[in-house]
């Protein structure tokens, strides 16, 4: 289960564009599909059911407390070394300072009920894609992204979200909360 913004539909479709010169060239990762492609704000493996309600409860009012926000995806880059590369990401510019904020207060609620949290801090970024251990690979392609600025967009709403296998839709939709926007 993970706390997400999903790009608008433009945004996704201008960094799929933007992508396509390094898509197929050899030591590439396996791409993403762009109908996946979120930010996550938090990460939580493992939600007992019987806490979902109160961590629904919980989040709404940190959601809320968001003030407007307006991203766009800019630049990439890798976790991992070139010579051993792990993902490869967008980065996120824009209102990053209120978006690091809310996904700071989503982890406090996440802690209050006593669910682990990861300790690291919170670095805004889509992932595109993921290089298998032990298969060629060229750490350098995200680095053809550096002077990427997507279209800039207002973010409308948080999601849960909970990964499953198969189907139609990549992630079900536990809930969503709005966000007050303001245009570009």
């Amino acid at each position: 289960m993970f706390f997400a913004i999903v790009p608008p539909e433009p945004a996704r479709q201008d960094l799929t564009e933007a992508l396509a010169s390094v898509r197929d060239l050899p030591g590439a990762p396996r791409w993403g599909r762009p109908e996946r492609w979120h930010l996550t704000l938090l990460f939580l493996a493992q939600v007992p059911e019987e806490l979902v309600p109160a961590l629904v409860a919980a989040a709404g009012p940190a959601v809320t407390a968001a003030p407007p926000m307006l991203l766009r995806l800019a630049g990439g880059g890798r976790f991992g070394s070139v010579r051993r590369p792990q993902v490869a990401w967008a980065g996120v510019d824009g209102d990053v300072v209120p978006l690091g904020a809310l996904a700071g207060r989503l982890a406090d609620v996440a802690r209050e009920l006593g669910l682990p949290v990861e300790d690291r801090a919170f670095q805004p970024h889509l992932t595109l894609g993921r290089w298998k251990p032990g298969r060629p690979a060229d750490g350098t392609l995200p680095d053809r992204l550096a002077g990427y600025r997507g279209p800039e967009w207002p973010v409308a709403e948080v999601q849960l979200l909970e990964s499953r296998l198969g189907g139609r839709a990549p992630y079900d939709v536990v809930t969503s909360w709005p966000v007050t926007t303001r245009t570009p």
